[in-house]
């Protein structure tokens, strides 16, 4: 065969590959998008991060019969997941995870007012950033993600007391706890907590993770799973749910 004798399956592989290369994150978000006229310039909104738009739309489609409630679901979840599918395949970063998930509140926060019934949380979770670590943008962005997946958060805050964590969780009976740790010399705060859970009787998974933890490092505590990314803080949740226990959870997460 020739350089002119191609096989056409060969260029058309190529042709793909480019294409592929060349898609921007707006071109990859809008394959994801529902095909719904009402539901569709919701999801956008939402990956775009803009509030106003994602009221406006919610507005039309509970004005054309939507059910506000289900809007959560049906609308908001859904262009929250095209956000967080992109950023798990890494075309999209935190920033743009950030303000979805802002729009993507304020969008709840809208339903729930035109709501005669208010929705029904899936369960509580308490995040705190570890004792003497003042850096908390994880924490907030997971705080965000669970919000926006439909679970209730007690968000402790930065720089959280050992004490105060589990006098939180003690009070709130929650189904998980998250810590988050950018500084190595505050992630041991965790195993104290883990500690300190066990002692009062409390076997929930405590979903750790932040810039200076690792998977080996979260292993070496029994409450512990390790959270490679702020995403998984739902998709850990979400497991619990379906009936996932530490070493389910476990198993699942620790892929690192």
């Amino acid at each position: 065969m020739t350089s002119l004798d191609v096989d056409p399956s060969e260029i058309l592989e190529r042709y793909n590959v480019k294409m592929e290369k060349a898609m921007t994150p707006d071109d990859a978000a809008a394959e994801l998008y529902p095909k719904d006229d009402l539901i569709r310039p919701i999801a956008e909104a939402i990956y775009e991060g803009e509030e106003d738009d994602t009221v406006e739309g919610l507005q039309k489609a509970i004005d054309a019969g939507k059910d506000p409630i289900a809007l959560i679901d049906d609308a908001l979840m859904v262009g929250m997941g095209v956000v967080t599918k992109l950023y798990d395949e890494g075309i999209i970063f935190l920033p743009n995870v950030m303000m979805s998930a802002d729009a993507m509140l304020d969008g709840i926060d809208f339903c729930k007012s035109q709501a005669k019934e208010a929705p029904v949380s899936k369960g509580k979770i308490v995040c705190h950033v570890a004792e003497g670590d003042v850096h908390d943008i994880g924490k907030s962005i997971v705080s965000a993600l669970l919000r926006a997946n439909g679970f209730d958060v007690v968000d402790l805050g930065r720089d959280v007391p050992v004490d105060e964590v589990i006098e939180a969780v003690k009070k709130e009976k929650p189904m998980m706890v998250t810590g988050t740790a950018l500084m190595t010399t505050t992630m041991y705060a965790f195993k104290a907590v883990n500690d300190r859970l066990l002692e009062a009787g409390i076997k929930i998974p405590y979903q750790c993770g932040g810039g200076a933890v690792n998977q080996d490092f979260v292993s070496t505590y029994e409450l512990g799973v390790y959270g490679e990314e702020a995403a998984d803080a739902p998709k850990m949740a979400e497991a619990i749910l379906a009936g996932a226990d530490l070493g389910k959870l476990k198993e699942q997460f620790h892929q690192h």
